[in-house]
């Protein structure tokens, strides 16, 4: 069927709104923010569900989908002001866009509108919570989940995400860079599942009792698809359709392809033999590591922040969970926290010209962006501790925590939910 003239559809538009709002970055951002949210629903899902025992994959994934639900709704209420509203004292956004009132035909120095802008923005403020769920699977009540993410989300996420990525005090006074979530994601979301995994105690039976992962090629798939929704995490984050995304993505290919072998060759030399849920690991563990330099880096850099990205988070996981004896079930600090942390820091020096880098801004330098990058990440890690330990205290008065020891027992699902992932006949 014939398209029917533009001119006949719309009234007429001025001249520079129609070259400000360039079609083919609005298309490759709509695209990115489903890739990003095909990561959610079901990329971590299936990823956190495969790791955990079965008879609690189904809570898993009604927790993810409900956090995911409660956060969208909330972001359009009142996140997206919080952390991309007008700039006033530098910590929160105006107010100016509760409801998504009052959005511009484009995005203030993009070539998209603002609301394709919000609806992008929306599905990092979706993920961020739910990649705590790992923190506290198998014990969790439903309701206290719900409730501390829906606040958190608030109260943790959109400040941070004002600080850095919304002109903000990080950004405007110390030059602190995130290119797509090393601190506003990882480090917030890492250091708080951690603070709620003490605050939570540990599984009935745990370290004694080993708790395999019940479906080890549910959370294959899980990794693959968050894998290639990172292209949109990543690559969206140029939020143009040019050599800028391009770059981001091959970047985000390289690290988490060399962070999976490299767990892998880790593994080999240290248990005996590499295995399926390593390499997911392994890739996980990469991608959040470049994820903050993503779109400012060399290929060649990203090879150095995949294999940083291994060693180091494989160590992370020994340590929290071996040494220090912290249950956090499915490693969220040590992956996704250590990682986002890592690469925000390693960010500093392979902006460098020398590396291959996009070079440092005209204020700034080496020694400059090292301090700027560190005080973020202690600013933001101390920011969401703290918070989410109140947020922990303050929810739990409403809703207990915990579900009782029979509860645990005999898993979540059916005590939670009255339902079972697997009928066996």
């Amino acid at each position: 069927m014939l398209a029917m003239p533009t001119a006949t559809l719309a009234a007429p538009v001025a001249p520079e709104l129609i070259a400000a709002n360039d079609s083919g970055d609005t298309a490759w951002i709509l695209t990115a923010s489903a890739l990003v949210l095909l990561m959610t629903l079901p990329g971590l899902g299936l990823f956190y569900g495969g790791l955990v025992r079965a008879k609690n994959f189904l809570s898993v994934l009604l927790q993810i989908g409900a956090v995911a639900s409660i956060a969208s709704v909330l972001w359009i209420v009142a996140g997206y002001t919080l952390a991309f509203g007008p700039v006033s004292n530098g910590f929160l956004g105006g107010g100016l866009n509760l409801m998504l009132a009052n959005l511009g035909n484009v995005r203030a120095g993009l070539t998209i509108p603002e609301s394709t802008f919000a609806l992008f923005q929306m599905t990092f403020a979706v993920i961020t919570p739910a990649l705590m769920i790992g923190a506290w699977v198998d014990r969790a009540r439903f309701g206290w989940v719900v409730g501390f993410c829906a606040l958190w989300g608030l109260v943790v996420y959109a400040p941070v995400a004002h600080w850095v990525w919304g002109g903000g005090w990080l950004a405007s006074r110390f030059g602190t860079l995130d290119f797509a979530g090393g601190i506003v994601v990882h480090t917030t979301a890492g250091v708080s599942a951690l603070v709620v995994a003490l605050l939570l105690g540990k599984r009935m039976g745990w370290p004694r009792t080993l708790m395999l992962p019940h479906a080890p090629s549910l959370t294959m798939a899980g990794a693959a698809l968050l894998w290639v929704g990172w292209f949109g995490f990543n690559g969206g984050s140029a939020l143009t359709a040019t050599d800028d995304a391009s770059s981001a993505i091959i970047n985000t290919h390289l690290a988490a392809s060399v962070a999976a072998l490299a767990w892998l060759l880790v593994e080999k030399f240290s248990v005996g033999k590499p295995t399926s849920v390593g390499w997911a690991t392994g890739a996980i563990a990469g991608l959040a590591t470049i994820t903050p330099a993503a779109g400012y880096v060399s290929p060649a850099a990203a090879i150095l922040f995949g294999l940083a990205g291994a060693v180091i988070c494989y160590g992370a996981i020994q340590l929290v969970k071996q040494r220090l004896q912290i249950d956090d079930s499915l490693d969220v600090f040590a992956v996704h926290g250590v990682g986002g942390i890592i690469g925000s820091l390693l960010l500093a020096f392979a902006l460098s010209e020398a590396w291959g880098g996009v070079g440092y801004a005209e204020t700034m330098s080496m020694g400059r962006q090292v301090a700027a990058q560190t005080v973020g990440v202690l600013v933001v890690g101390l920011w969401s501790a703290i918070a989410t330990a109140i947020l922990t205290l303050l929810v739990g008065l409403v809703f207990p925590m915990r579900v009782s020891e029979d509860e645990e027992r005999e898993g979540l699902d059916i005590t939670s939910h009255g339902e079972r992932a697997w009928e066996m006949d």
